[in-house]
């Protein structure tokens, strides 16, 4: 697996000041006006998604972050925020949910699914916060760069890349683009990537991005996919990038 080059984002293409006007030249266009007229389109069918002011995240608890996108692995948006609003409610405080009886905690969380291996997940990480930083915080997060907060959510038993730079992007408002199915299966499709796992792609297509437009791609990837380019039966015949795509070119 390729392992993320953090330093090359630093790198990335600043926005251009102008995308591609003609459809037909997209695929020959050199990569960073490629990447610039894919987020124009992309932004012009389903609009410029709306990030919070100063990147600030609806939930402003990192940690509500982190356990948030635990329960949101292998579930539907609705379970997994039923089952997010089911642990809050259940219990004052992360101190609590560590305190927890592991049965009891999956019991109150099951509408996200896998209840049993999410409860002993999320303890695991708690208890891994509170050894190493005394209390059960993240918000020392704040004050380390890209490199570093990503180093420290990977180290904990059960966060993989996506669900530490979803922390990063939502709860810090970082210039990150976490992969998942969605994003993976299109930036595929789209040849921007040659990937196999969805780590390889955040790699090969972190750099790609103009900076300021993680967010928007992560966003506009997912609605893509979910709506148009499925993982089954793609409808690239209303698909807005299929002048660039390869894929929907051959469809």
């Amino acid at each position: 697996m390729v392992q993320p080059r953090l330093d090359s984002l630093s790198q990335r293409p600043p926005v251009p000041a102008k995308a591609a006007e003609s459809p037909t030249l997209l695929a020959e266009l050199p990569p960073a006006d490629r990447m610039e007229s894919l987020l124009m389109r992309l932004e012009q069918c389903f609009g410029i998604p709306q990030q919070a002011p100063d990147g600030l995240s609806p939930r402003p608890d990192l940690l509500d972050e982190l356990v948030g996108t635990i329960l949101s692995q292998n579930t539907t948006d609705a379970n997994s925020s039923r089952a997010f609003r089911a642990l809050k409610a259940a219990f004052p405080s992360w101190e609590a949910v560590l305190a927890a009886d592991p049965a009891d905690l999956a019991q109150v969380i099951r509408s996200g699914g896998l209840a049993h291996l999410k409860a002993v997940r999320i303890q695991e990480i708690l208890a891994a916060i509170q050894e190493r930083q005394g209390s059960l915080s993240l918000d020392f997060l704040r004050e380390l760069d890209d490199a570093g907060a990503l180093d420290f959510l990977l180290s904990l038993k059960g966060v993989g890349l996506k669900t530490a730079t979803c922390v990063l992007l939502f709860g810090l408002g970082r210039d990150l683009c976490p992969v998942d199915t969605h994003v993976h299966r299109v930036a595929n499709r789209l040849g921007l990537v040659r990937a196999k796992h969805p780590d390889d792609t955040f790699a090969q297509l972190s750099p790609q991005i103009p900076r300021g437009k993680a967010y928007s791609l992560h966003v506009n990837f997912i609605r893509l996919g979910k709506r148009i380019c499925k993982a089954r039966m793609p409808e690239c015949g209303r698909c807005p990038l299929r002048p660039t795509c390869p894929s929907g070119r051959q469809r």
